[in-house]
Order: structure tokens, then sequence, then C-alpha cells
């Protein structure tokens, strides 16, 4: 039975109906089809848009991405088959819309408001799942939900994202990792960084990450070890702590998502990556995030998608590691 969270009223006054069940070409467009939230009250996930791509060093994009995915993820069903659980049953969830931002231009603006923005959410008891944007939007979500004490990271992506300042701003997307250790949001002892390619004009992002004690796992040796083993490997490094999983679009192989900023031949496949993810399973996740779908970059429409479903199975993850012992009770 489905929580009455989810059953809206209808507007002419005949039955509540649920939106999730509803033709998926039908009603306006929210992540997941999941109900809009006007209040954060009784939410258990937020999933929210981060529309912003100032912090791209080459290629803009990535701020359409939440729209596209919303749209995308349409295409969304209930039930995980891989998990084995409907994550609606488990727990509230829904789509508390966008960050807001007072200047479009102004990048350190930008950061601040969406820190001001997830340190609401994360006050209200509420686990941030969440579609960029550029990657730079990770770094004031970290301080928002990890001011306390720092988290740690499953992090796929072809990039460290541990560089310093590029052509005067600290706030890039090359840079949110680098950040965040700094300021000690991320434990870096408790961070892996899977699928990391690509040339590089210089080795400082790679070194910051190692030299800080970040276990960095080149696409070769992702390649070599198979799925298996590297869920171990990321399992060993964040150990039983609070742990955030970031999932950049560009970890992906092209052929699979196009529509990204920095795209880098040889790349996971989505199974991989699903496989990967749905190992993570049981880890104590306090959130996630898909970043760098960029679709102006992709007319298929593809790209999106593939964030879309990234974005459904963090949700499962979350879902099942916070409440999935509501279920088992139940059929126990």
């Amino acid at each position: 039975m489905k929580p009455s969270h989810y059953l809206k009223p209808d507007i002419l006054g005949k039955d509540s109906y649920d939106p999730i069940k509803e033709p998926r070409y039908t009603d306006i467009a929210t992540f997941m089809r999941a109900p809009l939230a006007r209040t954060l009250e009784g939410v258990d996930i937020g999933l929210i848009g981060v529309p912003t791509d100032l912090g791209v060093t080459n290629r803009p994009g990535a701020r359409h991405g939440p729209r596209e995915i919303r749209n995308a993820s349409s295409l969304m069903r209930a039930f995980n088959l891989g998990l084995g659980i409907n994550p609606y049953e488990l727990c509230r969830i829904s789509d508390l819309g966008d960050v807001r931002f007072t200047q479009r231009y102004d990048l350190e603006t930008q950061v601040a408001e969406i820190e001001a923005f997830y340190r609401r959410v994360h006050q209200a008891g509420v686990r941030p799942v969440s579609a960029g944007g550029d990657h730079s939007i990770t770094y004031p979500i970290f301080r928002a939900i990890a001011a306390a004490a720092p988290v740690g990271m499953v992090h796929i992506d072809a990039h460290t994202d541990t560089w310093g300042e590029f052509f005067g701003s600290k706030f890039t997307h090359g840079a949110p990792f680098r950040l965040a250790v700094e300021n000690g949001v991320l434990d870096p002892a408790r961070t892996i960084q899977i699928g990391i390619r690509g040339g590089q004009n210089s080795l400082e992002g790679i070194e910051f990450s190692k030299s800080h004690g970040m276990r960095v796992m080149f696409i070769e040796e992702f390649a070599d070890l198979g799925v298996e083993r590297v869920i171990a490997e990321a399992r060993r490094v964040v150990g039983a702590g609070p742990t955030y999983i970031s999932f950049d679009d560009d970890g992906l192989d092209p052929v699979y998502a196009p529509g990204t900023g920095t795209p880098e031949v040889g790349g996971i496949t989505t199974l991989e990556a699903q496989r990967l993810l749905r190992g993570l399973r049981g880890l104590n996740l306090v959130g996630g995030d898909v970043v760098e779908v960029a679709p102006p970059y992709d007319p298929s429409g593809n790209t999106a998608l593939v964030g879309a479903t990234i974005m459904f199975e963090i949700v499962c993850l979350v879902a099942d590691a916070h409440f999935g012992a509501r279920r088992s009770a139940a059929h126990g």
C-alpha cells in the first residue's frame, strides 16, 4: 500500500490518484514522477535540481541537466529489479524543485546559495539526491551536510576534480574535492575515485588526491579488477561511516553519455555503473548526486535518460540504507 504522501487529490474533486502509476507522458514532469513538495515537512528523501554551469572550464550546457533529467525520469518505474525494492514503499520521496539563484552570473554567490539551500534541507532531516549542474555544486552541498563531521565518498568520474584555481577562480568543476578536503568536509582517507582517465596538461589534481590519501582507481585498474572486486575495494575504503555518492556522467564512456562537457573515451559502461552502484547496498549513504549532464550535446536525449537512471539507482540505495528495515520488519 503506497503511503498517503503520494496520493494527490484530483483538481476536479475525484478520488485521489497515484502519479507514479499514471501514464508516463502525463502530468507535470518531476523527478521520477514523485510529488512536488511545497514544504520540507514529512519528506525523507528530497530530489533537487541545481541548474548552473558557471563552474565549467570549457563546454557549458549542464545548466539544462535538471530539466532534461526530470523529463527523462518520467520513464522510471517504481520497482528496482536489481535491488528488489520499491523505494516509494519504504519512505517519502519528493521533488524539492531547483535551487533558486539570485545571481545567475556570479559563481561565488551561487556557491553560497547552494550551501544555504542544502543547509535548510539537512536541518530538516531530509537526505538529498541531486541532479546538476556541473561538478562544482558538490562542494557547497558538502559544506551544508558535512559541517559537523566530514563524509566519505564514492566518486565515479573520468577526472579527480582536485585541481587548484583556474584563471582566478577556485570554484570550478575541476576543484570541488580539493576544496572539500581543505575545508574539512570530505575525509580523503574514506574517498575512492573510480574511472580516472584521459590526457592531462598537469598531474596536479592526481598528485593532490594521492598525497592526501584518496584511493585513485584509474580505468585500466577498473578493467583489470572487474566490477565485483572494485565494489569490494570501494566498500573497504569508505567503511561504515557516512558516505556520499557523486556520479559524474563523464565517468561513463561517451558512447553511452555523449551529452557531457568533458567527454573521455574508454570509460565505464552503463551496466557496469549499475552493478557498481548496486554493490554499495548497505553502506551508510547520506546522499548523492548526478552531475555534468549537458543535453545540448546529445539531441537523442539518451544522456539525460542515463542520468535519470543513475539518479534512480542512488535514490534506491539511500532509501534502502535508512528505511529498508521497515520493509524487512513488515515481512518478518
